[in-house]
């Protein structure tokens, strides 16, 4: 597998607790801008994943791939050792990351991740997910993700656009590559895999959203034992947008133990 450097967006101090940061399919790295502003002590590493916003689009798109590219990150910038953090997608990445190269991964910081999810429903995500989506112009866009995000308030939408809608032609669509969304959604069809045995693991499922399987989670209770803790948030599926002061807490407290 070949790892061509990703797009990394730095936050925080240059001498904060460094924490890699995946976000989910179809998502880009300055998602994570809010969550780190509410977060000052750590340094947040956030990488565009291959396929997405500025980072190289080149096939394969497949989990180990993303492992690759995230340790090639780490490799990049000189770190031996991280805690990683990962919504969605980027939650089923960090896990394999932690069985890939357990000596890398310090500890997990899981949100809402998608992991095993049921068949059916990626294969009816992705067929869904190969209709062109653009809009006509910037308002239409901004009402669309709107109703996506209820809950999330509209700095949030606004920034979203802004990072991450593109001109192309007479229309506007947001900067990710659509057969990579496809595949990732395959992915996360994979039977579903726990954080290996003695890794800090937090897991912090939305309560709005159906990601999350309880028997998933008492498999990690099973595997983890004292190193899991999980605490719901009363939110969707973006819980680190719509409840950014309730997750930074969290990851404050479960990081200081």
């Amino acid at each position: 597998m070949s790892a061509a450097p990703l797009n990394v967006r730095t936050f925080g101090p240059r001498d904060g607790v460094p924490v890699l940061a995946l976000h989910g399919v179809t998502g880009h790295s300055a998602r994570w801008r809010v969550l780190a502003e509410a977060l000052p002590e750590i340094r947040l590493i956030a990488v565009d994943l291959r396929g997405h916003g500025r980072s190289p689009w080149t096939p394969p798109w497949h989990i180990e791939q993303h492992v690759a590219d995230a340790l090639a990150v780490l490799d990049d910038l000189g770190l031996a050792r991280v805690a990683v953090a990962g919504h969605s997608f980027g939650g089923a990445i960090a896990v394999h990351l932690a069985h890939t190269a357990s000596e890398r991964v310090e500890r997990l910081m899981l949100l809402d991740p998608a992991i095993g999810l049921d068949a059916q429903d990626m294969l009816e995500t992705a067929e869904a997910s190969r209709a062109d989506e653009s809009f006509p112009d910037v308002p239409a866009a901004r009402a669309d993700r709107a109703q996506r995000w209820e809950g999330i308030g509209a700095e949030l939408v606004d920034a979203e656009l802004t990072d991450h809608l593109v001109p192309d032609g007479d229309r506007y669509r947001y900067r990710y590559c659509g057969a990579a969304a496809v595949v990732a959604w395959s992915e996360m069809a994979r039977a579903a895999l726990t954080p290996p045995a003695g890794t800090p693991t937090l897991l912090l499922p939305a309560a709005k959203a159906d990601f999350v399987a309880p028997g998933w989670v008492d498999a990690c209770r099973a595997e983890l034992g004292d190193a899991l803790t999980v605490t719901e948030i009363d939110a969707g599926h973006m819980v680190y947008l719509e409840r950014t002061a309730e997750v930074a807490d969290e990851m404050r407290r479960f990081m200081r133990t």
